[in-house]
């Protein structure tokens, strides 16, 4: 066994080598990942390319350690994630992991605008193992069903969203929660829901 092991030596010391180096320049690294989630998700890619090469000009002028290019893809992209991703139906250009990663790792619930219905399906695939729900603002149950969504922490995902939404579910959106009796609750309509950290 150690004989077998000697030969992982040199590439667990080039493995020690990248991490001490990943660690000296993880402020500018996080600094655009962390940018980008926030900001470039509504944004088309040659200007997300542009601001990220703004930023990694403004880190370099600023003096702020980062790895040379960095990205979303290259701070918070991890492989196997991604190749389960793509087995799952997302498309393999950088836009659509890139679009993955912010979905991912924003706070924020997203909304996809998705001719194609490429995003649609890539989510139904993901979270079919978590008994996804799928409902329609136009059905007359869709609150009864995001409240057990929220109850139960289970994935809801709303389709054919439009211009307007109903004022019912601005709470949801804000993540609005508060605290009744030490348990996290949100309103949602006219109903006070547990809220469970498992929802999306």
């Amino acid at each position: 066994l150690i004989g077998g092991l000697g030969g992982e030596k040199i590439r667990w010391i080039a493995t020690v080598e990248k991490l001490g180096v990943d660690l000296k320049h993880i402020m500018g690294d996080v600094l655009i990942a962390a940018g980008s989630v926030a900001y470039l998700g509504a944004f088309t890619a040659d200007f997300r390319k542009d601001m990220v090469d703004e930023w990694n000009q403004l880190l370099h002028v600023n003096e702020i350690p980062h790895t040379d290019g960095c990205s979303i893809h290259t701070t918070l992209a991890d492989p196997v994630s991604v190749r389960a991703w793509q087995i799952a139906g997302l498309p393999s250009d950088q836009l659509s992991t890139e679009n993955a990663l912010i979905l991912r790792k924003a706070r924020r619930w997203p909304l996809m605008i998705d001719p194609e219905t490429q995003a649609n399906s890539w989510i139904r695939t993901m979270e079919r193992p978590n008994n996804i729900e799928v409902i329609k603002l136009s059905s007359a149950t869709y609150l009864r069903s995001l409240e057990n969504g929220i109850r139960f922490g289970k994935p809801i995902l709303m389709e054919s969203v439009l211009d307007e939404l109903d004022p019912a579910l601005e709470p949801l959106l804000l993540r609005s929660t508060f605290k009744q009796s030490g348990q996290e609750m949100i309103q949602l309509g006219d109903s006070i829901v547990p809220w469970n950290k498992e929802f999306r």
